[in-house]
C-alpha cells in the first residue's frame, strides 16, 4: 500500500506542473501522416518507384492559444514536418507568435505561410496539395518560388508579420511583410557570394529579399457570396521580392507578381482556377525541394532528380494558369485539372523560351472525418529548347541547396493514404 501511495505521489508532483502551466492557456497537438507509392515516368530515363512524402505533407505541432479577455485572443504555433518513408523530421514549418480578434483579425509574428499559398487560391483550390499531383512546381501549374512567397510545398516566410482581416460582408484581406533589409537575411545564412545573388530563399526555403534586401511584401483580397444555391468566390493578389545589391549588379530586378482567380461551387459540382503573371522572376525561377520531389524517382546514384516545371528564366517573364473541377460523388471527390507554364524567353542568361503543359485525374475518398485514401495520373509536357546548363538554374553541376530539375515530359501515378489527427 505505501509502495502504492508514494507512486501516486511521485505521478502527481511530476503531473502539477504542467497542469499549472497550462491554467488559461489551450494547447492543442495537430498533425498529419501521409505516405505514397508513386511511380514517376521519365522520358529520358526508365520508370522509377518509392514509397514516401516527398511533398512533405507529414507534419505534427502545437497550437496555443489564452483567452485575453475583450474578445482577445494570444496565439501562437510551433510546426514540423516529416517524410514518412524515408525517417526525415527535420522540416521546420510555421512558427509564429501573434493576437486575434473577431472584430478586427489575426496579426502573426514570426516564420508564416504567405497569402498566396493559404489564402487567395495557390493550395486552398488544389486538392491534390502536399501530393504527387500536385498543381505547384512538378505540377507546372502554380508557382512555387523556394523564397516562400508562392505556393509551393512547404514553402514559408521567415522574419516576417502577417496580418489576416476579419470578414466584413463577404470580403476579407490578408498582408504580408517581411523586413528583409539586414545582412544576417542573406538566403543560404552563409554570407557565402553565392547566397548574395542566388534567389532569395535556396536552401533556407524561407527569406525572400536576401543580403542587403529591402522590405518584401504581398497583400491578397478576396470575396464570398452566395445566391441562389451556389456559391462564388472571387479572389486577387501583389507580390514583390525586391533584389538585392549583389543581385542589382548582375542585371537581376525586383520580382513582382500579380494574380486573380476565383471558384464556382453548386451542389456537389466545382470550378475553379487562377492566372498569375510574372515579372523579373528571382524566387519564381525556383521551386520548393517538396514542391520539385526532388527525391522520386530516385536515380542509379542514390541522389534525387526532380521537376521545377513552374519555374521561369532567371530574371525573366512569364505566366501560369491553372483550372480545375471537382464532383462529390457520396465520400468520394473525383477531381480533373490542368494548366499551362510559359517562361518567356530573355532573363540574365538570354534564355529562350520553354513551355510546360500539363493535366491531372484523380479521385480522393473519405474513410472518415480524419482519414483518406487518394489516387490518380498526372502527364507534364515539358518543351524546353535550352540545355539544362544555360536554362535552369537548379543543375547537377551548380554547388547550392537546389534541386536538379530533369527535362523531358513527365507521367506520374500514385496512390497514397493520410491521417490528420
Amino acid at each position: 500500500m505505501k509502495k502504492k501511495l508514494i507512486a501516486l505521489a511521485a505521478a502527481g508532483a511530476l503531473a502539477a506542473p504542467v497542469v499549472a502551466s497550462a491554467q488559461g492557456t489551450n494547447v492543442t497537438i495537430f498533425g498529419r501522416v501521409q505516405a505514397e507509392y508513386s511511380l514517376v515516368d521519365f522520358a529520358s530515363q526508365p520508370s522509377q518507384g518509392s514509397l514516401q512524402d516527398n511533398s512533405r505533407s507529414s507534419r505534427w505541432g502545437l497550437h496555443i492559444t489564452e483567452d485575453l479577455g475583450n474578445g482577445l485572443r494570444a496565439n501562437a504555433r510551433l510546426e514540423m514536418g516529416l517524410n514518412a518513408g524515408s525517417g526525415s523530421a527535420t522540416t521546420p514549418r510555421e512558427q509564429w507568435v501573434g493576437l486575434s480578434s473577431n472584430q478586427w483579425g489575426d496579426i502573426k509574428f514570426g516564420r508564416v505561410q504567405s497569402p498566396f499559398k493559404d489564402f487567395a487560391g495557390g493550395m486552398t483550390i488544389d486538392p491534390f496539395a502536399y501530393t504527387t499531383l500536385q498543381a505547384n512546381g512538378a505540377g507546372g501549374t502554380m508557382s512555387a518560388g523556394a523564397n516562400g512567397l508562392g505556393s509551393g510545398a512547404n514553402g514559408f516566410v521567415n522574419s516576417a508579420i502577417r496580418y489576416d482581416s476579419a470578414t466584413i460582408e463577404g470580403f476579407s484581406f490578408s498582408g504580408l511583410l517581411m523586413p528583409g533589409d539586414a545582412n544576417t537575411l542573406d538566403p543560404l545564412q552563409s554570407g557565402s557570394l553565392i547566397a548574395g545573388f542566388a534567389p532569395g530563399g535556396l536552401g533556407s526555403q524561407g527569406n525572400t529579399g536576401g543580403r542587403n534586401g529591402e522590405f518584401d511584401g504581398q497583400a491578397a483580397a478576396k470575396y464570398h457570396v452566395d445566391f441562389a444555391g451556389m456559391g462564388l468566390d472571387i479572389f486577387g493578389g501583389y507580390s514583390r521580392d525586391n533584389a538585392n545589391g549583389t543581385q542589382k549588379s548582375i542585371g537581376l530586378k525586383t520580382e513582382e507578381i500579380w494574380r486573380v482567380g476565383g471558384a464556382w461551387t453548386w451542389e456537389n459540382f466545382k470550378l475553379s482556377g487562377q492566372y498569375e503573371n510574372i515579372n523579373n522572376a528571382l524566387g519564381s525561377a525556383t521551386c520548393t525541394t517538396a514542391a520539385a520531389l526532388v527525391a522520386n524517382p530516385l536515380d542509379a546514384a542514390g541522389s534525387g532528380t526532380g521537376q521545377c516545371n513552374s519555374a521561369m528564366n532567371w530574371g525573366g517573364d512569364g505566366n501560369i494558369w491553372f483550372a480545375g473541377a471537382q464532383y462529390k460523388w457520396g465520400n468520394t471527390t473525383l477531381v480533373a485539372q490542368g494548366g499551362m507554364t510559359k517562361a518567356h524567353a530573355g532573363g540574365v542568361n538570354g534564355a529562350q523560351a520553354r513551355k510546360a503543359d500539363s493535366f491531372t485525374v484523380g479521385a480522393i475518398h473519405n474513410l472518415s472525418k480524419r482519414t483518406s485514401v487518394f489516387g490518380g495520373y498526372q502527364h507534364v509536357y515539358v518543351s524546353n529548347p535550352n540545355a539544362a546548363s544555360v536554362n535552369d538554374l537548379g543543375t547537377a553541376t551548380v554547388s547550392y541547396n537546389t534541386p536538379s530539375y530533369a527535362t523531358g515530359s513527365r507521367a506520374t501515378y500514385t496512390i497514397g493514404i493520410r491521417h490528420n489527427f
